[in-house]
């Protein structure tokens, strides 16, 4: 069982796992979990949702409903968090702390 949330985290192994192999919760190494916005756009032409993560502007993906979009979002991110490292580039940081997200309607002026 591994247990994965958005951005590098600490992970969980079977129980019964050997005391001496990397995967040994003994083991692993903890780091901090990182956050990032993602907006879910509907696709009116196809269904489901596009995705928009505002900290990766090349990252593109999508869903057939709002779990797959999500899953999909978070293996998005992974893969470009696992390329920056590879080419030692900087990590963009969490923009998902204290955001609020409300919807205002307006009511169009009398012509």
């Amino acid at each position: 069982m591994t247990v994965v949330a958005s951005g590098p985290t600490a992970s969980m192994t079977m129980p019964g796992t050997a005391p001496g192999s990397m995967e040994h919760p003994a083991n692993l190494r903890v780091v901090n979990a990182l956050s990032y916005r993602v907006i879910l756009q509907p696709d009116a032409d196809d269904g489901g949702f596009n995705v928009v993560i505002p900290a990766f502007p090349r990252a593109h993906t999508q869903g057939d409903d709002a779990e797959d979009a999500l899953k999909n979002a978070r293996e998005i991110i992974e893969l470009e968090l696992g390329y920056l490292a590879e080419k030692g580039l900087p990590i963009p940081p969490t923009d998902a702390e204290n955001v609020r997200i409300e919807r205002v309607s307006v009511a169009l002026p009398a012509a």
